[in-house]
Parts: C-alpha cells; structure tokens; sequence
C-alpha cells in the first residue's frame, strides 16, 4: 500500500515521514537503553511508537538498520553537546575540555538509556559492533581536532595524538560501561574528574 503524498492537516507528507522516523527511533532508543538489544524487535518497536510495521519498512530496511540509526542519533546528539560546550567554554585548554568532558558525562548521567544503547549494548549485534567501533574512532578523530585547536604548537604530533586519543576514547568508554553496570562506585562528578586529568595530561606536549 503506497504512502499518502498529500498534505495532512497542513502538514507535508515527507514531514510526517519524518515524524514518523522519529517516532521508531525515539521507541528504539526506550527498548534499547532500558529492555536490552534482545527486546528491541521490530515488533517491539511498532508497538511502542504505536505504528504499524508498514511505517517501520518506510523508513528502515530491518531491525539492523534501525538500531544503527538510534546509534547515529546518539552520536550526533553527543558530539554537538560537546562541541557546544567547547564554544561556550573561558579558561584555558585544561579548562575548556573539562567543560566539553562534563557536557558528555552530563548527557548520559540525565539520561541512562543514552549510555546503555551506545556503549552497552551496542556489543550485541555485529552491525552495532561495527558502528560501535566506526562511532569511537569518529570521536577519536574529534578529540585529535579539538586538542590542536586547544593546545596549538603544544598539541601532540602525528601520530602520538591519534594513538593518545584512541587510548582516551577507548578508556573513558570503558569507564563509563563500567560506572553504568555498577561495577564501581563513582559519581558522574568521578567520572568527569579523572576523564578530564586524562585529557589534560596526555594530549599535549
């Protein structure tokens, strides 16, 4: 059955389409960062976002291809935190990463699920896994641009920052997995301690 192209209430077609995506993703996100990889079935999905599986193959091609896509999302969501809290940042470069840190742990901390799907149980699918691994080393790369713009003629040369930043990235998603299974004991504010002394001290010369 064809997808209405009309308007609806004055709204176009192609933005309800987009309502619509919003919709499954906002559902995914819920299954996923609060049921686990394992009750996140399309099903589950539609039923959430109170659509019907005909809306789902509109906007995802499998089950797959929507959680990739709440990934994404979340990526997106982080990365413009922290970038807006680089830009909004005084002080000097141990400052201003201290604040961008905070602004990311600030995120998951308000919103558990966030941390659950990204880090958690995006280990549960092999397509999770490989957008998992893409997401850090994007994220990688961003530390690596933002410590050059902080630290300038001090920042690390190539390729000590890549590898310096891999290790950060790596570490501070470990951490946090960690901090959100209850395996240690810290405050979101230990997190954002030791996360931005790692910054501090091994991102430049």
């Amino acid at each position: 059955m064809p997808t209405p192209t009309r308007p609806y209430r004055g709204v176009s077609a192609s933005d309800r389409k987009a309502q619509r995506r919003e919709q499954l993703l906002d559902a995914g996100l819920e299954l996923l960062g609060t049921q686990g990889c394992g009750r996140t079935t399309m099903t589950a999905v539609c039923a959430t976002a109170r659509l019907t599986e005909r809306y789902f193959y509109e906007s995802f091609r499998n089950r797959d291809d929507l959680l990739v896509a709440v990934l994404d999302r979340i990526a997106d969501q982080l990365r413009d935190v922290v970038l807006d809290a680089l830009q909004r940042a005084t002080g000097d470069a141990a400052a201003k990463g201290r604040a961008a840190i905070a602004a990311f742990i600030e995120v998951i901390e308000r919103d558990p699920r966030i941390g659950m799907a990204a880090l958690v149980e995006s280990a549960s699918t092999d397509a999770m896994r490989q957008q998992r691994h893409q997401l850090l080393r994007t994220f990688a790369e961003l530390v690596v641009t933002q410590a050059r713009e902080l630290y300038g003629e001090d920042a690390l040369p190539s390729p000590r920052d890549e590898i310096n930043a891999l290790l950060f990235i790596g570490g501070l998603a470990e951490l946090i997995v960690a901090w959100l299974n209850g395996e240690i004991t810290a405050s979101g504010q230990d997190i954002v301690d030791a996360a931005a002394h790692q910054f501090a001290t091994s991102m430049h010369q």
